[in-house]
């Protein structure tokens, strides 16, 4: 099924994520700030992307890097003024791009107004702004907490208030209080605040953890799995029972001005749940962002755990890859299209191979996956010049991020204060921490990697292989990596009607075998087809796709030298190509093919 019919200029933007902190450092004080990201406008647009998404620059005491807000209304005072926010909105726009920022109205910061007044009394008005229950006692009298639900960063989600004698709930940290969503006036003044970046031109948002809002009413116990004091409650406070009521009424907001909307769906990745956030008839969201392609290598275990002993196969990509761009169009939705983020390890250290034999390939491989699927692809800053993780020689003290610490330190505890029993949880943090997201940007091999000064100290970890990997070094190298997305975000606009619109049918595994993933986009309105080939592999795979053996293709783009005579093409590790019937994929080899231009 075509999408041709219901074109929008969201479903043709390429996103471009910046982690502020660490884009770019304008004043030596070794923070990434807005001023910084302004003066990088022309090299973004540069690249063929049109539209910037910000992770959170909102006033904040920085316990979990902006994303608990003190003040929706202010920025963040080492990052800059709402006046550079609206000069970034202005330059934006005479460049033809524009700006999401990301919205994080689940919880608050405990220093926030609202929570403050909130905090004040049992009897405030805003008391009901936020989750506040007594506590629970146990046979010997002792209190306890109102439910069992254990924090996604660890622990209880409970925090108990000497002053009121109540417990607040915070998912997060203790100092994240959950907003409640069942308060009207409350929900107002979220929808205010979202007027005020609106009016000032902001073309959308990023929802954080947007399925939260909604608990179940009664707040009951999560279910027991394991002898651990805190359990799970995601069963009750994802996705509850009035959800989709308050994304309509978000909608309405919305549908005030021309916005983008993606929302981040936490513990909710099957076909019928995500429809009904997607679908066109269901009047709620643009797209989502399912996670489950960040947490491919998560644990085995019954729990899933992120950082869990886990392994990436490329059938697991096969699998999430086919069932969303099958789902989709299905539901008359749109898909986010991924593979890094602020809060994982680089797609590149974790499904691919950031060995140097194999990297340059390996990061053109997970470009052409990106920009060869329907949907809107996202980026994260650095992708495009093959940024990895922090290597095997970092050790745990340059890991700074709360939710990876806070795991280190609990899993230490329980092994008696041993660093050298640690090994197993070091290799989860260099493959899954979030640091490695977070990393700063890599312009140029000079002190700092060009993010910051020389003689200023960085807010975070700079990889040593910046010296190598840097924006400087591949700008006017045209067989580079950023060369490389160039080309295909280009490509990307220019077959629009086949790569973002066009028809999606699988390769299977017996067609491709197990280690290259393989796709047909078409536009029926044309006939126009391609054949996209990756390989994820660093071992050379040859493929015999019989039924394109009568089909006459030519390359549109590959990642290796391509040999294709008679319909074989052969892929290196990591190949890509997106073209020909018997194909032989060199290691992280890619190649796509068309026919019917």
């Amino acid at each position: 099924m075509s999408s041709a019919s219901s074109k929008a200029w969201w479903k043709e933007a390429v996103v471009y994520q910046i982690y502020p902190a660490s884009f770019k450092d304008s004043n030596g004080d070794g923070l990434g700030d807005i001023p910084g990201i302004i003066s990088k406008v022309p090299y973004i647009k540069s690249l063929g992307v049109d539209t910037i998404w910000l992770s959170p620059i909102f006033a904040s005491p920085q316990n979990d890097m902006g994303y608990d807000i003190s003040d929706y209304r202010a920025i963040h005072a080492p990052y800059g003024t709402v006046e550079d926010v609206q000069t970034l909105i202005d330059q934006l726009h005479n460049n033809n791009m524009r700006l999401l920022m990301d919205l994080v109205v689940n919880h608050t910061s405990d220093e926030h107004a609202w929570f403050k007044e909130s905090r004040s009394s049992r009897d405030d008005p805003k008391r009901d702004w936020y989750f506040w229950r007594d506590p629970k006692f146990d046979a010997n009298g002792n209190r306890k907490e109102p439910n069992n639900w254990k924090s996604i960063f660890g622990g209880s989600a409970w925090h108990f208030d000497e002053q009121t004698g109540q417990y607040y709930l915070a998912l997060f940290l203790p100092s994240q209080p959950d907003l409640n969503w069942e308060n009207e006036d409350m929900r107002q003044a979220s929808y205010d605040d979202m007027r005020f970046w609106l009016d000032r031109g902001v073309d959308g948002f990023r929802i954080d953890s947007m399925n939260l809002m909604s608990k179940h009413p009664d707040l009951p116990d999560g279910k027991i799995v394991d002898d651990e004091p805190y359990q799970s409650g995601a069963e009750f406070f994802a996705s509850g029972p009035r959800m989709h009521d308050y994304i309509r009424e978000m909608r309405a907001v919305f549908d005030e001005y021309d916005t983008m909307t993606v929302g981040e769906l936490g513990f909710t990745n099957d076909e019928e749940s995500v429809g009904a956030y997607v679908g066109k008839d269901r009047h709620e969201l643009n797209m989502v962002f399912t996670g489950d392609i960040v947490d491919m290598d998560f644990g085995s275990d019954s729990n899933h755990s992120k950082y869990g002993r886990g392994a990436f196969h490329p059938r697991k990509i096969r699998q999430i890859t086919d069932m969303w761009q099958r789902v989709m169009p299905k539901v008359n939705g749109w898909n986010s299209v991924y593979l890094d983020n602020h809060d994982s390890g680089r797609s590149l250290s974790r499904y691919a191979s950031d060995a140097p034999e194999h990297r340059s390939a390996a990061a053109k491989m997970l470009a052409t996956y990106l920009l060869t699927l329907s949907g809107t692809p996202f980026m994260l800053a650095g992708q495009e010049v093959g940024m990895a993780n922090l290597g095997k020689d970092y050790g745990v003290e340059a890991y700074i991020d709360v939710e990876g610490r806070n795991y280190y330190e609990a899993v230490l505890k329980t092994r008696g204060g041993d660093h050298s029993k640690m090994g197993d949880v070091m290799r989860e943090l260099q493959l899954k921490a979030r640091d490695h997201g977070r990393l700063p940007m890599q312009w140029d091999d000079s002190a700092n990697a060009g993010f910051s000064a020389e003689g200023t100290k960085p807010w975070m970890t700079i990889n040593r292989d910046y010296v190598d990997w840097n924006v400087a070094s591949q700008v006017d190298e045209p067989d580079s990596v950023l060369a490389y997305w160039r080309k295909m975000l280009a490509l990307r606009k220019e077959h629009s009607d086949l790569l973002t619109y066009g028809s999606y049918t699988p390769l299977s595994e017996g067609d491709t075998g197990e280690k290259v993933l393989g796709y047909e986009r078409q536009c029926h309105e044309t006939g126009k087809t391609a054949l996209v080939l990756l390989n994820f592999s660093d071992r050379e795979q040859k493929v015999q796709v019989k039924s394109f053996a009568q089909r006459e293709f030519e390359v549109l783009v590959s990642n290796q030298d391509t040999n294709i005579k008679a319909h074989n093409v052969t892929l290196m590790p990591h190949g890509a190509v997106i073209k020909a019937s018997y194909v032989t994929l060199m290691p992280f080899g890619a190649v796509v093919l068309v026919d019917g231009c």
